[in-house]
């Protein structure tokens, strides 16, 4: 259904179900049909007709006040004050000028949204604005106020964009035959540089395009790319759009070079994921010039790519070409990260990639959802898919790494555990909280280096994407893990240089996670040599990573780069502990494809060692009697 036509559609349904409100325009945003009204929030007063309205034209409807109503923002913060009682404290108030929308954060919103007590609908009359309450969050995160205001600023050219993205998804189909195709451009047999491009006969849509972990310190960063030269991939503006499954840089790292080389599409993500891939990316700039290292894109590279963002909520559909639908479910794998169902045609074929996933409950996250439509195709990753790959449970790993700790604590010793600033380093927290808050560990401090603390403030803004127990811990006024005094963060309470030369013990988070960069550098650099020390691997270690080389046992390594790479003698004890991965084992690979409603007709295996993908391919054919295939990069498979 073309443009004018879902207008035309939308004019009639207003007519049919707001008969006596009058609205000013109508227009699209993406997939969104949305309509401005001088009176729109008469129009909130009978939520569930907007509710059938949406039902009855297919697609997502919102309502937002006409500009020329909005009284100006100054005048709203004041008046809302007002409204809203003393006694309930108001953190931030900030207005976006691209929804008509009015963020009020608040310490308790549960306060505020009593029906009883009609704040929401007094403001909206008030101010005209549309009010939408917020949690305070407990840690301030400098990246989510960036992203606001950086989004605030750039409303205009959103606008543009968002309107012309509303005008190619709603383009006529293609006349012929249908069909769907996966072609691998990176990740598949190797861990690293995980995109893919999904076509049919009228979309292309490429699935995450990463960076290899192991290219970081390479002279030249672009040998750690997809293959983003394939011939399918061009003309670049044929591309409708890019789905981000997750925040990591073998997911992500290599999105801005494609702004970079002229694509100017849309990125579908959800919320969180848009927050910390933009922390992640500018952190891998920032450490590219400290390191005089070269990067294949610039800081505005990152900018042009958030500004094309596009955010969805868990379990909302959404129309992202002509005949591609998308929905995100949770992975359980890291903060916003998500298995994403690609329902092509009406019914034609169902893809769902898995992305990273972990079908188990974590210290953070609940496992990954199964409740998912029709699957034909499923692609799984396969990290930890060998026939050996059994993973300790969570408790498992967390008395493992306060066995640790213990005999660090006896030795007066130091335990660096090199950690992703994103995920691994909120589970490791939360397990040494608990054991020091329930005397099951002395209480020593444990210091946070890197992106750490900044990433941990993201997680406590988006307190419904956590599990039920993390989340009442945040918001219901109970004892916060993440603000424990045990933890300190490097560059504010103490710095690298002091903590570096202190006397133990003591633990220290720091990132990179595989050794490839970071400030972990300079804390091993130094502590290598001495037998007290612990270094402890709490995730997986890519091949050609220097992590992956001292936990195989090399015990002479080269730090640096340039002329004079210094040489470190690894005495220090090398452990790993297993159990605090983000990524399903074998075992709940195989339990998530069994749990699945709709058992898929064919599986293809990505995102492992060769060995392993090839592996596991064969085990879920033999095991499920579907069609099984660990497809090489560059390799097209026609699905349908």
């Amino acid at each position: 259904m073309d443009y004018n036509t879902i207008i035309e559609n939308t004019r009639d349904a207003l007519e049919e179900f707001f008969p006596e409100l009058d609205y000013t325009s109508i227009d699209m945003e993406g997939a969104n049909i949305i309509v401005y009204s001088k009176e729109s929030d008469r129009f909130f007063e009978d939520p569930e007709k907007i509710k059938k309205m949406a039902q009855k034209l297919k697609r997502r409807v919102v309502v937002r006040p006409d500009s020329s109503v909005l009284i100006s923002e100054e005048e709203a913060e004041e008046i809302i004050r007002k409204i809203i009682p003393r006694d309930i404290k108001i953190s931030d108030i900030f207005f976006e000028n691209d929804t008509g929308e009015v963020l009020i954060e608040l310490d308790d919103p549960e306060t505020v949204m009593d029906p009883q007590k009609p704040y929401i609908s007094e403001i909206r009359k008030a101010v005209k604005w549309a009010p939408r309450i917020i949690r305070t969050p407990p840690i301030r995160s400098t990246t989510i106020k960036m992203v606001r205001e950086f989004m605030k600023s750039e409303y205009q050219e959103r606008r543009k964009f968002l309107k012309n993205l509303a005008k190619r998804i709603a383009r006529d189909p293609h006349p012929g035959e249908n069909y769907v195709r996966l072609t691998a451009l990176g990740g598949w047999r190797e861990v690293g540089r995980s995109s893919t491009l999904l076509m049919t006969k009228n979309t292309k849509v490429m699935i995450d395009c990463g960076m290899d972990p192991s290219a970081v310190d390479s002279e030249d960063p672009s040998l750690g790319a997809p293959y983003l030269n394939a011939p399918e991939l061009w003309p670049l503006n044929s591309l409708d759009g890019v789905v981000l499954t997750h925040a990591h840089m073998d997911h992500s790292g290599f999105l801005p070079y494609l702004f970079s080389i002229g694509y100017d599409g849309p990125v579908y993500l959800t919320a969180p994921t848009r927050d910390l891939v933009l922390l992640l990316l500018m952190d891998y700039i920032r450490l590219a010039i400290s390191e005089n290292r070269k990067s294949p894109y610039k800081l505005e590279d990152v900018r042009n790519m958030i500004r094309h963002t596009v955010t969805l909520n868990y379990n909302e559909t959404t129309d992202i070409s002509p005949d591609v639908r998308v929905t995100m479910r949770n992975a359980g794998h890291i903060l916003g990260s998500s298995v994403v169902h690609f329902h092509v045609g009406e019914g034609f074929h169902n893809l769902l990639m898995s992305g990273d996933i972990k079908y188990s409950n974590s210290w953070l996250f609940n496992s990954a959802d199964t409740r998912l439509p029709r699957v034909e195709t499923y692609v799984t990753e396969s990290t930890y898919g060998g026939k050996n790959d059994v993973q300790p449970s969570r408790q498992e790993a967390g008395e493992r790494i306060t066995q640790i700790v213990k005999l660090a604590i006896e030795r007066k010793g130091k335990v660096l555990v090199p950690v992703f600033a994103v995920g691994r380093s909120q589970e490791v927290m939360l397990v040494l909280e608990e054991k020091m808050r329930t005397g099951q560990l002395e209480k020593i401090p444990v210091y946070l280096d890197g992106m750490i603390y900044e990433a941990t403030a993201i997680h406590t803004a988006y307190p419904e994407f956590l599990n039920v127990n993390l989340r009442d811990s945040i918001t219901k006024k109970k004892e916060n893990p993440f603000l424990s005094d045990i933890f300190k963060r490097v560059d504010v309470q103490e710095t690298r240089e002091q903590i570096i030369d202190d006397v133990g013990p003591f633990v220290v988070l720091a990132t990179s996670g595989m050794m490839n960069g970071g400030p972990v550098l300079e804390y091993f650099t130094n502590w290598a040599e001495d037998e007290r020390n612990f270094l402890v691997f709490v995730g997986y270690q890519a091949e050609g990573t220097l992590g992956r080389k001292i936990q195989s046992g090399i015990k002479e390594v080269e730090i640096g780069r340039g002329g004079a790479p210094k040489k470190v003698t690894v005495n220090m004890a090398v452990e790993s502990v297993d159990g605090f991965s983000g990524h399903s084992d074998r075992r709940q690979l195989i339990k998530y494809i069994e749990a699945l409603e709709y058992k898929p007709k064919r599986i293809l295996v990505n995102h492992g060692d060769p060995a392993k993908a090839v592996e596991l391919a064969r085990t879920l054919e033999s095991k499920f009697g579907v069609e099984s295939y660990a497809p090489y990069n560059l390799e097209t498979i026609r699905l349908r």
